[in-house]
C-alpha cells in the first residue's frame, strides 16, 4: 500500500503553445520576453493544486494501490480481540502488510513510521493476524535496551502470548530446546525476541589435534590419519604454534578438519552450586544468608532450572508447609527486577545466528521484525549480515523504521537485498563470483543515487616533444535518491505512518532555530583560533595531507561551547602544537549560550514544564557538569544520564529522577535515541547537533508521542557567524533528502539538496577553505 504521493518542489514548468497564427506588437509597443515567459511559467505546487484529482487517478491506473482501505472482516476481527487497542491509522498499517505479504505474496514490507507513532505496536498486532493465518512463531530482532521493552509489550497486548527472551547466557540452550519441540503444537502465539548485540556469525571453536614427540620437538599431528601437521614449506609445526592458531586448519593429506566446536559443557557439582549463588545474590531481598538457606532447602539443580526457565514460579515458590517463601513485597520487588535478568548456567559453542542459521529447519520462524531496521544497512557489518541470514530462514520479514535512509541511496541497498534479494537480483543486483557485493551497490548508486567523478590534472616531466600532464578521476557518492528509486524499492513495499495521520491525538510540535551571539572577547578569540586553523588546513590540504581535517573541524565545532578551558591544538602525527586559545571564561562565568538556556528553562518551569537538554561534548570535551552546576546555581533540579547507566535500566533510572522532581534533564542524544518514551519533557534543547541526522530525527521526537497533552517545543542553540551555524544548516539539507523516502519532499526539492552533495564533514570543510 502507499498513500498518495506528491513531490512538493518549487520548480517552473515552461509550456509552450504554438500560437494560430503569428502576431506583431503594435507600432510603438516594446514585447519583453520576460513578460511572456512569466505568463506561461507557474509552480509545481500550483500544478499539482490545479490538477491534483487527475494526477492521482492517472497515479492509481498506473500503479493500483495493494490495498485500499477496506479490511478485510477476519483481520479485523483479530485486531478487535488484542487487549490494547490500535489507533484507526495503526490499523490500517497492519491491515496495509498483512496485504502485502499474505495476498500479494511479497516476502517483505517496510513500515516507515515517525518516531511515536507506535510502530512496536503494529508490529505485534502484524504478528497477531498473521498468526490466525497459520505464522506460527514471530522472532524479533530488537536494540538491547528494548529487549524487555519487547517483552512487556507483547504481553500486554496479545492475550495468551508465549515469549522467549534469547538475549541471555542460556540462548544457545532455548535454542536447542525450540529445535527439539518444533513438532509439538503450540498452546498460544509464540513470540522470540532476540538483541541486536547477539547478531554475529560464527561459533566458538579450538584447535584439535594429537601431540607427537619427534627430533623437532612436540608437534601436531591429524587425529584422523596421523600425519604431521607441516606449514607452506614442509616444516613440521609446534604443538605451541597450533594452540595458538586463530584460523582452522585441515589436513593436507586426508583433508581432516584440524579443530573442533567448543560444546556446551555441564557445570560440575561445585560449579553449578557457586553459579546458583551468585545468581540468587544478584535478586533484590535475596543475601548471602538468604541464599545458603534457599539452596539447603531446596538444592541447587532445583534452583537453577527453576531460574532458567520459570522465575515467576520461583517468585512463587512455597515450603514443605505450603507457605510462600517470599513476603509480597518481596515478590513485587523481584518480579520488577527479575522481568530484564536472565540467568544461564552452562554456555554455548554457537552465536545464536549461527546456530538458527546450521541447525534450524527453513521457516521455522514465520515472520521476522526487525526493530530500528536502518541499524543493519551497513555492508560489511556483522549485525548486518547476520540479519540477512536470519531473514532467510524466515517466511516473511517486516522491517520497523523512523529513518529509512540518512541520505545515501547506499544505505538502503544492503537493507533492501537482505530482505528482498529475490527482487533486487531480478533489477541486476546480484553479487559476483566471489560473494562481493560492492560492484552491485556501485550499480545500485549509479541507477538510483547521486555519484560524483572528480577529476584531477597535474603537470608532470616534460617529454622530449611535450609537457607531461597527468589526469586522475576518482567517484565519490553524494547524497540523494532518485525519483525513480523512490518508485522502484520503496512505494512498492513501504507503508507510511506519520504522527498527523494519528488524527487528533497529539499536541502542536514546533521547531526553532536561534543564533546566540558570541561576546566581543569570546567572537575575536574565535576568528583568530579559525583563521589560524583555516591557514594550516589549507596548506595541508594543498599537499594533499587530509588529517587535520577531522581535527580543524572538531575544534571550530567544539570551542564556542568549551572556551571555558584553555585550547591547545595539536597536529595528530607530529604533535606539534597549531594553535592556543586560552579560557576565556571561569567556572562561575555564564556563557552566552547557557544564559539562553537558563533563560528557556526558567521560562518553562514557571509554564510547568520541565526541560530536556541534550550535549553531544559528554566525554573529554565534558560539558555536562557544567551545565549541571550552573542550573543548579540558578534554583533548578537537574538530573545529568551518562553512559554509565546500563541502557535496560535508563527508563527506570529516569522514572527515579521525576520521582525526586527534577525539573532538567541533560543527555547525549545518543542515549536516548530510541524507545524510550520521555513525555514528562515537553521542551527540548539541543545545544549542539552532532553529524548523524539518525539520531537528530530520534532525539528531537522523544517526547512528541502518543500520550503527550502539552505542545512540544524543539529549540537548536548555535553561535552566530561560527562553523556551529553552517552545521545545522547542512544537517537540515540532508535531512530533507531523507525525508524523500519517509513520504515527505521538501518544497526545495532534490536537485537542491544535492547541489553540493558532500558528506557534512567535507561540505563544512569546503565552506572553511573557501572563507
Amino acid at each position: 500500500m502507499h498513500a498518495p504521493f506528491f513531490w512538493s518542489i518549487t520548480m517552473t514548468m515552461q509550456l509552450e503553445a504554438a500560437p494560430a497564427a503569428p502576431s506583431m506588437p503594435a507600432t510603438g509597443d516594446l514585447f519583453n520576453p520576460a513578460d511572456s515567459e512569466s505568463d506561461l511559467s507557474f509552480s509545481l505546487q500550483d500544478f499539482v493544486t490545479e490538477f491534483g484529482d487527475e494526477l492521482l487517478d492517472s497515479l492509481n491506473r498506473a500503479n493500483p494501490p495493494v490495498y485500499n482501505g477496506v479490511p478485510r472482516a477476519n483481520r479485523q476481527l483479530v485486531l478487535a480481540s488484542l487487549k490494547r487497542q490500535l489507533f484507526p491509522a495503526q490499523a490500517e498499517v497492519v491491515h496495509a502488510a498483512a496485504e502485502l505479504l499474505v495476498n500479494q505474496g511479497e516476502r517483505a514490507a517496510i513500515v516507515n513510521g515517525e518516531m511515536g507513532t507506535g510502530k512496536t505496536t503494529v508490529g505485534i498486532a502484524l504478528g497477531a493476524v498473521l498468526n490466525a493465518e497459520g505464522y506460527r512463531r514471530t522472532l524479533v530482532l530488537s536494540p538491547p535496551h528494548l529487549v524487555y521493552k519487547w517483552r512487556r509489550e507483547i504481553l500486554e497486548t496479545v492475550a495468551g502470548a508465549k515469549v522467549w527472551v534469547l538475549n541471555g547466557p542460556d540462548t544457545l540452550l532455548k535454542l536447542i530446546k525450540l529445535r527439539e519441540q518444533l513438532n509439538v503444537p503450540a498452546e498460544g502465539q509464540e513470540f522470540f525476541i532476540i538483541g541486536r548485540v547477539r547478531m554475529r556469525m560464527g561459533f566458538h571453536w579450538k584447535p584439535a589435534f594429537v601431540r607427537k614427540r619427534t627430533r623437532y620437538g612436540m608437534v601436531g599431528a591429524c587425529p584422523h590419519c596421523g600425519t604431521m601437521v607441516t606449514d607452506l614449506d614442509g616444516e613440521p609445526v609446534s604443538a605451541l604454534e597450533l594452540e595458538a592458531e586463530e584460523t582452522r586448519r585441515k589436513c593436507h593429506v586426508c583433508d581432516g578438519a584440524l579443530w573442533t566446536l567448543m560444546r556446551p559443557r555441564s557445570l560440575s557439582g561445585s560449579d553449578q552450586s557457586s553459579a546458583v549463588l551468585r545468581a540468587l545474590k544478584r535478586i533484590p531481598t535475596i543475601g548471602e544468608a538468604t541464599a545458603n538457606k534457599l539452596m539447603k532447602t531446596f538444592g541447587d539443580s532445583f534452583l537453577a532450572s527453576m531460574l532458567g526457565d520459570n522465575l515467576h514460579n520461583f517468585i512463587n515458590l512455597m515450603d514443605e508447609r505450603g507457605e510462600l517463601v517470599f513476603s509480597d513485597r518481596q515478590a513485587q520487588r523481584m518480579e520488577r527486577a527479575m522481568s530484564s535478568m536472565e540467568f544461564g548456567f552452562g554456555e554455548g559453542g554457537y552465536q545464536p545466528s549461527e546456530y538458527v542459521k546450521r541447525y534450524l529447519p527453513q521457516s521455522t520462524f514465520d515472520l521476522l521484525i526487525a526493530d530500528e531496521a536502518h541499524e543493519y544497512k551497513t555492508g560489511g557489518s556483522a549485525q548486518g549480515q547476520a540479519m540477512g541470514v536470519i531473514a532467510a530462514k524466515a517466511r516473511k520479514t517486516v522491517l520497523l523504521t523512523g529513518t529509512l535512509m540518512g541520505g545515501y541511496a547506499d544505505d538502503l541497498f544492503h537493507l533492501l537485498f537482505r530482505a528482498l534479494p529475490a527482487r533486487m537480483i531480478e533489477d541486476g543486483y546480484r553479487p559476483s563470483a566471489s560473494g562481493s557485493m560492492n560492484a552491485a551497490a556501485m550499480a545500485f548508486m549509479r541507477d538510483h543515487g547521486v555519484l560524483k567523478d572528480i577529476y584531477s590534472e597535474s603537470n608532470g616531466p616534460a617529454h622530449k616533444t611535450a609537457k607531461g600532464s597527468k589526469i586522475t578521476v576518482r567517484t565519490v557518492k553524494a547524497p540523494g535518491f532518485g525519483p525513480k528509486g523512490v518508485l522502484r524499492c520503496v512505494l512498492p513495499y513501504t507503508i507510511f505512518l506519520k504522527l498527523r495521520d494519528i488524527g487528533g491525538v497529539l499536541p502542536p510540535y514546533d521547531e526553532e532555530f536561534r543564533e546566540v551571539a558570541m561576546d566581543a572577547g569570546q567572537a575575536d578569540a574565535y576568528r583568530n583560533l579559525a583563521a589560524s586553523l583555516t591557514a594550516e588546513l589549507k596548506e595541508a590540504l594543498r599537499k594533499r595531507d587530509t588529517t587535520l581535517l577531522g581535527v580543524v573541524l572538531n575544534v571550530l565545532l567544539a570551542w564556542s561551547d568549551c572556551c571555558f578551558r584553555a585550547e591547545t591544538v595539536r597536529h595528530p602525527r607530529t604533535r606539534q602544537v597549531l594553535a592556543f586559545t586560552p579560557a576565556q571564561f571561569n567556572e562561575l562565568e555564564i556563557m552566552p549560550k547557557e544564559r539562553e538556556l537558563i533563560d528557556i528553562c526558567r521560562e518553562e518551569k514557571a509554564a510547568g514544564r520541565k526541560t530536556l537538554v541534550y550535549s553531544v561534548y559528554t566525554g573529554t570535551r565534558d560539558t555536562t557538569s557544567r551545565l549541571k552546576m550552573l542550573l543548579e546555581q540558578e534554583g533548578f533540579r537537574v538530573a545529568v544520564l551518562r553512559a554509565s547507566v546500563d541502557a535496560s535500566r535508563r527508563e527506570d533510572w529516569i522514572a527515579e529522577q521525576l520521582d525526586r522532581g527534577i525539573d532538567v534533564l541533560i543527555t547525549n542524544p545518543e542515549l536516548v535515541k530510541t524507545g524510550l518514551d520521555l513525555l514528562e519533557f515537553p521542551t527540548i534543547v539541543f545545544m549542539q547537533s552532532g553529524w548523524n541526522i539518525y539520531t537528530l530525527q530520534q532525539a528531537a521526537r522523544r517526547s512528541w508521542r502518543i500520550g503527550q497533552k502539552q505542545h512540544v517545543k524543539v529549540i537548536y542553540l548555535g553561535y552566530a557567524a561560527t562553523s556551529q551555524m553552517t552545521c545545522l544548516a547542512l544537517m537540515a539539507k540532508k535531512i530533507l533528502v531523507s525525508q524523500s523516502t519517509s513520504g515527505d519532499v521538501p518544497e526545495s526539492g532534490l536537485d537542491v539538496l544535492n547541489q553540493d552533495g558532500d558528506s557534512i564533514e567535507v561540505a563544512l570543510a569546503r565552506q572553511l577553505v573557501a572563507a
